[in-house]
């Protein structure tokens, strides 16, 4: 047999081959995410001298003063952020007084503000609460593709208004983001079953 007849009868076996290889079913991999271990839901007091509001927040959460709002400072020193490093995420919780300005006005604000993000929700739920320790305000849940899942106002409809909205430091992706905003929300509302003005 000649050298040139094998190299043949190689190329033929490895045709062969790749065909048959080839023609196993493919089933692609469906889209997964990383899975979460959440922690136990416990709370710790927030109650800072000077401020006009105390709340429960989660251990697995820090407070920091907000120091900066679109490259101005905030109007006034009892604007903060709950910090979830764990899962970068922020609550954004921003603090007006009544007295120096019109409540309707906020309130509309407040509406406003979770209703900007309409042209990518697929759904927008405003819920009216009245909390036991006579807080009142409204939850938002923001479906879909939102920058913002959740959000809130508290008042007490004449000295005090505080607003707050989830957010997280990656792209809006309510599949994958969607655990994590549910289990956050059980946190927003112990904030506010447990808020207090002072």
């Amino acid at each position: 047999m000649k050298i040139s007849h094998i190299k043949h009868l190689c190329f033929i076996f490895l045709a062969i081959s790749v065909v048959v290889a080839c023609n196993s079913p493919y089933t692609p991999r469906p889209q997964g995410y990383f899975k979460i271990d959440f922690p136990k839901h416990e709370y710790k007091l927030f109650d800072q001298p000077g401020y006009p509001y105390t709340f429960e927040y989660p251990v697995y959460a820090n407070v920091l003063k907000d120091s900066t709002f679109f490259e101005d400072k905030p109007e006034n020193p009892y604007w903060i952020n709950i910090d979830f490093p764990r899962f970068s995420g922020k609550i954004y919780i921003s603090y007006k007084a009544i007295g120096s300005n019109d409540l309707n006005k906020l309130i509309n604000d407040a509406f406003n503000m979770t209703y900007k993000h309409s042209t990518r929700a697929t759904e927008i739920v405003d819920s009216a609460m009245r909390t036991s320790n006579g807080i009142s305000g409204v939850f938002f849940s923001v479906g879909g593709n939102a920058a913002t899942a959740k959000q809130f106002f508290v008042t007490d409809s004449v000295n005090h208004f505080l607003r707050g909205a989830l957010y997280f430091d990656a792209s809006p992706n309510e599949d994958s983001l969607g655990v994590v905003n549910n289990f956050l929300q059980e946190d927003m509302k112990h904030l506010i079953n447990t808020f207090r003005w002072k």
